[in-house]
């Protein structure tokens, strides 16, 4: 449960991220004070003649020379002030770093418990048991 909310919580970051930093336009086209269109990635149609007869209902639009469409065009403009932090290493650094890691690669990883390193050994032949022949006893 915990690593599923860390995930959509990421996501819902990275999405916001995205989001602020872009910019976006709606464009909408209005006919007599009504919407015909609007759109988020291309141009808007533009309403007919029989349309713009049949949508304009107010008095002021009736005379015919007058244009009673207009175009609405709403700009969001995103964030430009992330800082974006660059380093560029040199040729020593990048020397360095590569010896260093080359280098100290194998230094940290564990040994395994299971390693018998007399495995592949057999033992001696025993000719005579020399503890008993010298007495010598472990107590």
């Amino acid at each position: 449960m915990k690593k599923l909310l860390q995930k959509i919580s990421s996501l819902l970051m990275a999405l916001l991220v995205l989001f602020s930093t872009s910019s976006y336009t709606v464009e909408s086209h209005y006919c007599g004070g009504s919407l015909v269109d609007s759109s988020f990635i291309g141009h808007v149609k533009s309403c007919s003649v029989e349309m713009l007869k049949s949508t304009i209902t107010t008095d002021d639009c009736s005379d015919a020379s007058k244009n009673c469409c207009n175009d609405v065009k709403v700009f969001v403009d995103g964030q430009d002030e992330l800082i974006t932090s660059s380093f560029e290493l040199n040729f020593q650094q990048q020397l360095f770093i590569t010896s260093f890691v080359y280098t100290y690669i194998d230094l940290f990883k564990g040994i395994d418990d299971k390693v018998i390193p007399f495995k592949d050994y057999s033992s001696p032949v025993l000719v005579k048991d020399i503890q008993l022949l010298d007495e010598v006893f472990i107590i």
